[in-house]
């Protein structure tokens, strides 16, 4: 499959081509032609949505395979949340530092070399012998996501037509509908094979390395050709001014820490509550977390278009703080009302991200390497702190007092009442 660099052939330039070759994104030119920014090149946003599903899917299996390496290596809850602190760790330091380099310098085919690292991660974690040897492939697979995910949601950007939500969202339900199917992969195919048979996942990330190989060739082509552009007196864009800025970044890491760490309670141990409050079976177990991720996949596409429409900081709000009086409901619940209120929960609370990730980028043009990178990083991070530190709760006080305890976050949405107004500042 090959990808054409634009739908129309170049209007006239109007970008700023000295800006450009002064290092300033891509991404971002101020008044490029028309038919080379505002149009969506839809064919790279399947490519790359299509291989954020197969990389989030690979991933997704070392947590769904959680309760066969319990019994396989006599793991306690504290160990398991350690496998996912590592792989979340590594991706959330790593992250950050790919995005900023790669604002400066970009690199094409970085995503390929990121997927060679989750496919070496996978093929280590079918076949560790020992519980350090999970670790390590863990790591692996962390290093793998910090070079996927700023890179890819920068080639989202760039396809996106000026439509930055929309182009947030479908990249991203990719790995939302990823990490959806991988639990159930793992019930069908690796919990009655075993662990070994987690190698032929390996076909999959040969598959999104072959796509981000075309998409790579694309983000060249495109590179090359707006840097070509005659120069004119565009001006960039600039952002609010710094204290702004950094009061609004504070506020969504509170409202990052809200969402991850109560996804690290569902992702990680949901499966354990089940198990252990209604007595599902492993298999019953997994389709629940199915179920849950299912309708994370359908809220994230849902949350980036709305949030261009309606204003993405609304988003925020009715995610963040309107999913609270469902996650008080969760720990008081029958097995019959379990079900429907996680798919409730999953739906409402995936809807921010989107939009916090393109907020962000609005409150500093022309990083949006380093954005992306800082926000996937920071999302990574919470998920494994959470995880790491949920799982000692488990171990000390119980998997039920994990979920009383966690049912609270939401309310901390209310802090979405401090971001600025961006939305207004970018329309002005």
């Amino acid at each position: 499959m090959r990808f054409r660099s634009f739908s129309t052939p170049p209007a006239p330039a109007s970008a700023s081509a000295a800006s450009l070759s002064a290092g300033a994104p891509i991404e971002d030119a101020p008044s490029a032609p028309p038919g080379l920014i505002n149009r969506i090149a839809p064919k790279v946003l399947g490519a790359i949505s299509l291989s954020h599903f197969l990389n989030d899917m690979t991933q997704s299996l070392i947590l769904a395979i959680y309760p066969l390496l319990k019994g396989e290596f006599n793991l306690s809850f504290t160990q398991i949340g350690a496998i996912t602190l590592t792989y979340q760790f590594t991706a959330s330091v790593l992250q950050p530092l790919v995005g900023l380099y790669t604002d400066r310098r970009p690199q094409p085919y970085s995503l390929v070399a990121g997927m060679g690292c989750t496919l070496v991660g996978l093929a280590a974690m079918a076949y560790a012998p020992t519980y350090h040897f999970l670790l390590a492939a863990a790591a692996m697979v962390g290093a793998g996501s910090s070079v996927f995910h700023p890179e890819s949601s920068r080639v989202a950007r760039m396809a996106s037509g000026g439509r930055y939500g929309l182009a947030q969202s479908v990249f991203q339900v990719g790995g939302n509908g990823g990490s959806a199917v991988g639990p159930l992969l793992a019930a069908w195919i690796i919990l009655p094979r075993g662990r070994g048979s987690m190698v032929w996942f390996s076909l999959a990330v040969l598959l999104a390395i072959a796509l981000l190989w075309q998409v790579g060739g694309w983000f060249k082509k495109r590179q090359a050709l707006i840097r070509s552009m005659p120069a004119s007196r565009a001006a960039k864009r600039e952002g609010p001014p710094v204290p702004i800025v950094a009061r609004a970044m504070v506020v969504l890491l509170v409202l990052i820490f809200s969402k991850f760490f109560y996804m690290a309670s569902m992702t990680s141990y949901y499966t354990f509550f089940l198990m252990h409050k209604f007595q599902f079976s492993v298999q019953s177990a997994q389709i629940h977390l199915f179920i849950f991720l299912f309708a994370v996949a359908v809220g994230t596409l849902a949350g980036g278009p709305i949030g261009d429409r309606i204003g993405r900081k609304k988003v925020i709000w009715a995610s963040i703080l309107g999913v609270a009086p469902f996650t008080l409901m969760l720990p008081y619940a029958s097995a019959a009302w379990t079900g429907p209120l996680t798919f409730v929960i999953g739906l409402v609370l995936s809807s921010a991200f989107s939009a916090i990730l393109v907020f962000a980028q609005e409150l500093v043009p022309g990083k949006v390497g380093m954005v992306a990178g800082l926000f996937f990083g920071l999302a990574f991070g919470m998920a494994g702190i959470g995880a790491a530190v949920l799982g000692r709760l488990a171990d000390a006080y119980g998997i039920e007092y994990v979920y009383w305890m966690c049912s609270f976050l939401p309310l901390l949405g209310i802090f979405t009442a401090f971001l600025p107004d961006v939305e207004k500042r970018v329309k002005a």
